[in-house]
């Protein structure tokens, strides 16, 4: 037992100096002699605090330390700073004990990093007004040091590589919580190779099924992909060294999750997704050569092979407010096979692979302002305190992850905003004074209402007018944060004044009915309109929405009822509590108390999906498909209401609702030919059918019962060799819930 143990640890030393030597070597080129002593101080400091501990995955928590300094040296590119603030977080809250030794030993930056961290608890948590302020306080790091942040997408990075080792519901938990937030954040901070991954690990526990079918068909044919890969870049590649070039090309698998987005677009199989990698030139070049290198790339590969030109993107003259930086353009390849070319410089490349990683490097440069402004725009957000955590973090990622169009002010300024920004959009971007008095717009000389949706070029210029307010139905159209709080903003400020005029009303009117203005009647009062504050009722009597009288009989009647004898009958409501229906085919977490659930619309599941329960607030629990649409929304925002929920072996003879879509070639009897075979050969029962035809062809929708999963995978394979029918699928309705 002791040799086995002894084997064991020294199994264990080995396997940490090996990582801790691969940290060392990814460290040395961007360390100075001094830090790389202060990287290694840093590691046996973590060894001795850790002392043996295991994360919650069961690994080591050096073994994680080091992974997170790892990824924050290699994969975005931090320097020793970075990479000694990673080895450790997560050792010791900084208290003002160790505030000193901290500074001492590792420098003032390391520590304020690491304050900067430890006031960032972990986003696991039960009550979803935490994970709210918890992101809040991630973000508001923004504005001091983003290397905190660059850390914290580190270790989510890490957290998900070694996902596999979590329980289910914690799977589900922390891959929609990252797919729902922290991928999009490092999109907006131009970390592309940290958000694909980040991306792809969150689609592989939420969507596992399709994951692993794309994953396959990729390995499948990666050869031929290869193969066609050296033969489209051999004679670009001779062509570039005869115009004396210096360069590197390489071809590029797209990210599984990308794929797959593509694939739910177009509505296609994974073999018709045409471009499922890009070629991409990166050339050597000096700063006041970049853009006609570039250029003069794109018309050499032009030259060879036929391009699109409705595909051709230009983000070297007007660069993506992340900062990214390189042309785009679409061109046929041998046998027809259009393929993605991206062409770009070695600091275009550096800047795409580490986003804001490289801020520091190329500080002052136009991509660099860019993300300035945008961070500035972030920190007035999150400094305006919102009264609903969960509308923050809605209008936060609205701000994360959009894409982008360019529109220019009547002096042709250029403003960036999220594809759908309506003119009162672009009048808050000006100033929220422009954007609270707007009225209307000119949109290319041409007059518009405020709710008019931009395009990219558009020229606009604002109509505002002095007596112009904010409304509530303004919320409902504007798209960008900034807008939607300068909004909230003003209506608070109205509804705290109407506020203040009902109180006095209400008041008054106590004092001429001889009753005690005081919290008890206000509270009998709010039970009775089922209102949440004061505030709320106090702005109704404002506006004359409640019936005055009507407040005196409430209170009148809730005294009589007090004053009442002892023993006096009094009539209560008759109160119907909903009986949980639980059959055999489903089993709830704890069979939870008085809530019936129903099967989400949204998503239809049947048995043998993959499900979880939701607490809905008055509609009991809801039974949702784990790749449901709305999913990774629901368990990344609202996780303490989630509730495990399984199938149980016996299946029983239920059956369930879900639709079918199909698409095909139009011909004479085709509907009658898909109902034979559902109700006749399948006896599959039919609840509607809708079919749509346009030049020959058809795309339909029904809706069917089945028994499970493997019955809808028979149905569909029967429906497929219907004569006429290229595709069916199962379909989720948009917007159902």
């Amino acid at each position: 037992m002791f040799l086995s143990t002894y084997m064991d640890k020294d199994l264990l030393n080995k396997k940490i100096q090996n990582r801790y030597r691969g940290l060392l070597r990814v460290s040395e080129p961007l360390a100075e002699k001094d830090e790389m002593r202060s990287i290694r101080e840093a590691f046996h400091y973590a060894m001795d605090a850790f002392d043996g501990e295991k994360t919650s995955s069961g690994e080591p928590c050096i073994f994680h330390a080091l992974a997170i300094a790892r990824i924050v040296a290699e994969e975005i590119g931090l320097g020793s700073t970075s990479i000694i603030s990673a080895l450790l977080y997560n050792i010791v809250e900084v208290t003002n004990s160790t505030r000193k030794e901290f500074e001492k030993r590792f420098g003032v930056q390391v520590l304020l990093i690491l304050e900067g961290l430890s006031k960032i608890s972990e986003l696991d948590t039960d009550k979803t007004s935490y994970q709210a302020e918890n992101f809040r306080n991630l973000l508001l790091n923004l504005a001091s040091d983003v290397r905190v942040i660059l850390i914290k997408l580190a270790e989510r990075l890490d957290n998900l590589r070694n996902l596999d080792k979590r329980n289910r519901k914690k799977q589900l938990q922390i891959a929609s919580e990252t797919y729902y937030l922290y991928a999009p954040l490092a999109h907006r901070l131009g970390l592309y190779n940290v958000k694909s991954e980040l991306e792809d690990l969150s689609m592989k526990f939420i969507e596992s099924e399709t994951y692993k079918m794309i994953s396959n068909k990729l390995k499948e044919t990666n050869s031929a992909r290869n193969k066609f890969i050296r033969d489209f870049s051999s004679p670009l590649k001779e062509k570039l060294r005869k115009q004396g070039f210096d360069f590197e090309v390489k071809g590029r698998t797209k990210s599984i999750h990308s794929i797959w987005i593509k694939m739910k677009k177009q509505n296609v199989e994974f073999e018709e997704v045409y471009d499922l990698f890009a070629i991409r030139i990166v050339v050597k070049s000096k700063s006041d050569r970049e853009k006609a290198d570039c250029w003069q790339v794109y018309s050499l590969v032009t030259d060879l092979y036929q391009p699109n030109p409705q595909r051709l993107r230009d983000w070297i003259s007007i660069p993506k407010s992340n900062g990214y930086e390189s042309l785009h353009t679409t061109v046929a390849g041998t046998g027809g096979q259009w393929v993605e070319v991206q062409i770009r410089t070695e600091r275009m490349n550096e800047i795409a692979e580490k986003g804001y990683a490289t801020h520091w490097k190329y500080k002052g440069q136009k991509w660099s302002k860019s993300l300035d402004t945008w961070l500035s725009e972030m920190s007035e957000i999150l400094k305006t305190q919102e009264t609903e955590q969960i509308d923050f973090i809605d209008q936060v990622k609205l701000n994360l992850y959009s894409d982008e169009i360019f529109v220019f002010t009547p002096k042709a300024d250029l403003k960036r905003l999220p594809a759908g920004s309506t003119v009162l959009d672009f009048a808050f971007d000006i100033h929220s004074d422009i954007g609270s008095a707007c009225r209307s717009g000119k949109v290319n000389n041409k007059n518009v209402p405020i709710r008019h949706i931009l395009q990219n070029g558009d020229q606009v210029e604002i109509v505002t007018s002095k007596n112009q307010k904010p409304k509530t139905d303004w919320l409902n159209f504007v798209v960008t944060s900034k807008a939607k709080t300068k909004i909230k903003q003003a209506l608070n400020e109205e509804k705290f004044k109407a506020a203040e005029a009902g109180k006095e009303i209400l008041k008054r009117r106590f004092r001429n009915w001889k009753i005690q203005y005081s919290d008890n009647n206000i509270k009998r009062l709010l039970k009775f309109y089922k209102l949440k504050t004061s505030q709320d009722l106090y702005s109704l009597v404002a506006g004359e929405k409640i019936n005055l009288p009507e407040l005196k009989e409430v209170l009148s009647e809730a005294e009589n009822i007090e004053d009442a004898k002892p023993g006096t009958p009094v009539e209560k409501p008759e109160i119907k509590t909903s009986i949980p229906k639980y059959d055999d085919y489903l089993v709830i977490e704890n069979k939870v108390k008085n809530l019936d659930y129903k099967f989400a619309k949204c998503c239809n599941p049947i048995f043998g999906d993959e499900i979880f329960g939701f607490v809905t607030i008055s509609d009991g629990i809801k039974i949702h498909r784990v790749n449901c649409p709305n999913a990774p929304q629901l368990l990344s925002k609202y996780g303490y209401r989630v509730i495990d929920t399984k199938w149980t072996p016996a299946q029983g003879t239920k059956s369930f609702e879900t639709t079918i879509k199909v698409s095909g070639i139009n011909d004479i009897g085709m509907v009658s030919r898909l109902s034979d075979v559902i109700s006749r050969e399948m006896r599959v029962n039919i609840r509607n059918i809708s079919v749509n035809s346009d030049e020959g062809l058809f795309e339909g929708t029904i809706k069917v019962f089945v028994m499970d999963t493997a019955h809808l995978d028979v149905l569909l394979h029967k429906i497929m060799r219907v004569k006429g029918v290229l595709k069916a699928s199962r379909y989720d309705e948009p917007g159902a819930g």
